[in-house]
């Protein structure tokens, strides 16, 4: 792989920063029809073991209680969604999609028996992802950005533990354990740790180096043998 090669695994366009924006203005239009038409959406978050909670799995990641707990998810959720896809844009819509859903489904066996909302579980999901994806690829880009990660956000890491009858850990613990799960499965798939072209001459110059070393011990060999 050559320098060309590498940038091309990290190309920016328009979509790492509309999409993110896209998708953190769609949470508030939710929340504001819900407030206009005063509907009450909580009822369609997940509800665990139960049959009608299910939808949640789907729903959850849409619906917020209040305006300071959609406020605290936009921030973290538009960086790292952006993050995502432009260090890991060719599995990004797959990490993001079905980790959603596995990590829902992970809240909907484990939760307590209460209403489950908000987009936190896909936070932790992709916190997760992206920095044990860097750490398991050895890929000095990725490593900073896992630290860069860790870095902002690292202190989210103490509520995946019931600390707080408000706050779902089970949605944040579900999250964070399907994003670690991910980051090993996919660890095949995008970018890749730059392997320089010169490494390979090197070697293989210290190896047409170390032959010549043997001959006369063979030669020597041969003598004693006549």
């Amino acid at each position: 792989m050559d320098s060309t090669e590498e940038q091309n695994q990290f190309r920016f366009s328009p979509l790492v920063i509309a999409f993110p924006l896209y998708l953190v203005f769609f949470l508030w239009f939710i929340y504001w029809i819900e407030i206009e038409k005063d509907w009450y959406l909580i009822k369609y978050g997940i509800y665990p073991r139960t049959l009608i909670g299910l939808r949640g799995i789907v729903f959850s990641p849409f619906i917020h209680s209040s305006v300071s707990h959609l406020l605290s998810n936009s921030v973290p959720l538009a960086i790292l969604t952006g993050a995502l896809l432009y260090f890991y844009r060719q599995i990004a819509f797959k990490v993001l999609i079905y980790g959603s859903l596995l990590s829902g489904l992970f809240t909907w066996l484990i939760g307590r028996e209460s209403y489950h909302v908000g987009a936190s579980g896909i936070i932790y999901l992709l916190f997760s992802f992206i920095f044990f994806s860097g750490i398991i690829r050895k890929y000095y880009r990725l490593i900073a950005v896992s630290l860069i990660v860790i870095f902002l956000y690292g202190s989210i890491i103490w509520y995946i533990l019931p600390i707080s009858e408000e706050i779902s850990w089970e949605g944040h613990l579900s999250g964070f354990v399907v994003g670690l799960l991910f980051a090993f499965l996919f660890r095949d798939y995008g970018p890749k740790r730059f392997h320089y072209d010169w490494e390979d001459e090197s070697h293989t110059s210290i190896l047409s180096e170390d032959t010549p070393s043997s001959i006369p011990a063979q030669e020597e060999e041969e003598k004693m043998t006549k």
